[in-house]
């Protein structure tokens, strides 16, 4: 398999050779959320309400991706910079730590999930008619909570050690697996959401299935549980990987708690179908927001490596491409959503009702949208040079402090009903965007300069 050189290729070569594998990756991971949504909506009879329920399962499963971010995102970035400081003993033990820790927090979640999956979903805002499908969606894909984590977690150390084909083959793996199975189980064995929730855990479960057999088999560093003996030498390391993967896990987990503050809102302010709206806005956000993340998930382990090796100068160059990269892409997909609308929400929907109320909705959410941009690489950079404060600050402070009170101050204190639930997005892009990029200037960029001048 051919490795991507951090060391010597040039940055933007390298960022475009980890980026449009995991573009890849990512467009063909959408299809597990995706392709349900598809699907289920075009369920006789039951399309529109079983999406909404579709959309009260969605928080959960971003938590359920947010832990597996937690340990794997978490230990990718201290992973490269060691391997970046030529220490391959420790960064092998980092990987180690984070696979064990991925395992032994799936089967909890897995478990929990079990246990309270019901009170959860009326929690989120689940009536009882949603509820029907709501349930059982999320029951069979709890089952899958083992192998999706591995496969979600555990990919990020294939792209840290430069197989981004790799790391996109596994991907690709459960995408068209469960593009065959989902038409297979809904409609052919008339499973309907059950047959959703099926194809995706055995979509899955093969996705992990190649991700551990590269890992074990194939990698420059190979994957393994610690042994008894050293799970007490690396509780230091799990601190670190806890620490780091905090920043990305609170915005996922925020995410989530937005999704569920959203939802509760709309239900009153709007009614069921605002909240099936809500998971159009999402699906799409999801679809645009994934070269994005592609983006910035190749540049991270060129910027930890190389601040590792202390090559500030590369870190720099790494920085401003992928700056310059998200900038351009995301003013072209902000012209589209704009300009056609109809045809992002058609995407996920044919229910004119839903389409008339979806657009403006749609236009209002996304109007400071390339504000985000500024998070983005921001969050991206203080995670990559192992800025844990910095990171987890700006994390909590765009979607706790910003997103969630608005959700509830300006539909109900301004009285602008499920309109102010659109525009609390927008709003926090400004604010936490702005201030996270600044101060990712007026920090990192002084250190790099004082590094290139003491080397």
């Amino acid at each position: 398999m051919k490795r991507i050189d951090f060391e010597h290729g040039s940055i933007p070569s390298n960022i475009l050779n980890a980026a449009i594998p995991m573009l890849v990756a990512q467009l063909l991971s959408l299809l597990y959320n995706i392709i349900d949504r598809i699907y289920i909506a075009r369920i006789p009879h039951i399309g529109t309400t079983a999406l909404g329920a579709v959309g009260l399962c969605f928080p959960i499963i971003v938590i359920i991706t947010a832990f597996s971010n937690l340990f794997g995102s978490g230990g990718a970035p201290l992973f490269s910079i060691r391997r970046g400081e030529n220490n391959s003993r420790k960064a092998s033990e980092i990987m180690n730590t984070s696979y064990t820790m991925v395992c032994g927090g799936a089967i909890v979640l897995m478990v929990i999930g079990f246990l309270f999956a019901r009170p959860i979903l009326r929690l989120f805002g689940a009536s009882e008619s949603a509820l029907v499908y709501a349930y059982p969606y999320l029951m069979i894909y709890l089952v899958g909570t083992l192998p999706s984590m591995i496969a979600t977690g555990m990919n990020s150390f294939i792209n840290a050690q430069g197989y981004a084909m790799t790391g996109m083959t596994s991907v690709a793996i459960g995408a068209v697996a469960n593009c065959i199975l989902d038409p297979v189980f809904i409609f052919v064995f008339s499973l309907g959401i059950r047959g959703a929730a099926i194809a995706t855990v055995i979509s899955q479960t093969l996705s992990a299935a190649f991700v551990l057999y590269f890992l074990k088999k194939r990698s420059e560093l190979n994957v393994r549980f610690l042994t008894r003996s050293e799970l007490s030498r690396c509780t230091e390391t799990a601190k670190n990987i806890v620490s780091l993967g905090t920043a990305g896990f609170i915005m996922q987990l925020t995410n989530s708690l937005v999704s569920i503050c959203c939802n509760n809102v709309l239900s009153v302010t709007g009614g069921d179908i605002y909240i099936s709206v809500m998971t159009i806005i999402s699906s799409v956000r999801q679809l645009v927001e994934t070269p994005i993340y592609a983006m910035n998930e190749g540049s991270s382990p060129i910027l930890s490596y190389n601040y590792g090796a202390h090559r500030p100068k590369r870190v720099k160059q790494a920085i401003g491409t992928m700056a310059v990269m998200i900038f351009v892409y995301t003013a072209a997909m902000w012209s589209v959503i704009i300009v056609a609308p109809h045809f992002l929400i058609g995407i996920f929907s044919s229910d004119s009702e839903l389409i008339k109320d979806a657009v403006p909705a749609l236009k209002l959410y996304f109007a400071a949208f390339i504000f985000m941009d500024l998070q983005y690489i921001g969050q991206t950079t203080f995670k990559s040079l192992n800025k844990k404060k910095q990171a987890i600050f700006f994390s909590l402070l765009r979607k706790v402090f910003i997103v969630v009170p608005l959700t509830y101050l300006l539909p109900y204190a301004l009285g602008m009903g499920t309109r102010g639930v659109f525009m609390a997005e927008p709003v926090s892009n400004v604010i936490g965007g702005s201030l996270c990029f600044l101060t990712m200037l007026a920090t990192v960029i002084p250190e790099l300069n004082h590094m290139e001048k003491q080397k």
